[in-house]
């Protein structure tokens, strides 16, 4: 039997690692037809899976993982704003199906220049499609960019040492979104494709860009 779950637990540790301070806020986008997540006490209409358990179980990780550095959740059911998120760790933008508007790009850039992070996360064709959402314009001012589906047909990936993990991991994954640009820390076992990268910004934030949202486990 399939099961699918996030890869989020690989991309907190990457938050967390360099997490040095107590309080932090992270901002979870819900307002641009998400399909793979939802707020599990008061869910937006028309996103995310039918699956409470999945959804119950993607917070549990995400909570989980930030429990030892004090960090809350915040779920952002509007357009986002940057005097909304200015006071945020990280932002993540993850598998979202419809456009950001001229200002909420505007804003988010806004953000990561003053030394806010972002992890943002998409997936192979069958999930997502480029066409329907912007995201490249988010990003394409730090020369990185989503391109076509992975060529690779089979499970498994893997991690490489870098600021972003401590050290080489095996991973599970299957399919993905090609990235190009940034510095790269997890591939495919196939080809050795990158489906992660990240780039350190000036005042201290990084992104972190994920071709991947999902792993298959037995």
């Amino acid at each position: 039997m399939k099961k699918l779950i996030t890869t989020y637990l690989l991309a907190i540790l990457a938050f967390t690692s360099w997490a040095q301070q107590k309080g932090k806020i992270v901002f979870v986008d819900l307002a641009h037809g998400q399909r793979m997540w939802n707020d599990p006490k008061e869910p937006v209409l028309g996103i995310g899976f039918e699956d409470v358990q999945r959804i119950q179980y993607m917070n549990e990780e995400l909570f989980k993982s930030l429990q030892p550095y004090d960090a809350k959740v915040s779920f952002l059911k509007k357009n986002i704003d940057y005097n909304d998120i200015r006071k945020g760790s990280l932002l993540i933008l993850h598998v979202p199906s419809k456009e950001y508007s001229e200002k909420e790009i505007k804003d988010i850039k806004e953000y990561l220049e003053q030394g806010g992070s972002l992890l943002m996360v998409m997936e192979a064709d069958y999930w997502t499609d480029l066409n329907k959402t912007n995201v490249n314009g988010i990003i394409q001012d730090y020369e990185i960019q989503y391109r076509t589906q992975s060529k690779d047909t089979l499970a498994g990936g893997y991690t490489k040492k870098s600021p972003i993990i401590s050290k080489g991991l095996k991973v599970t994954y299957e399919l993905g979104r090609s990235i190009e640009g940034g510095e790269p820390f997890a591939f495919n076992s196939q080809t050795d494709e990158a489906f992660a990268v990240y780039k350190e910004l000036e005042k201290g934030g990084r992104l972190i860009i994920m071709g991947d949202a999902m792993e298959r486990s037995g």
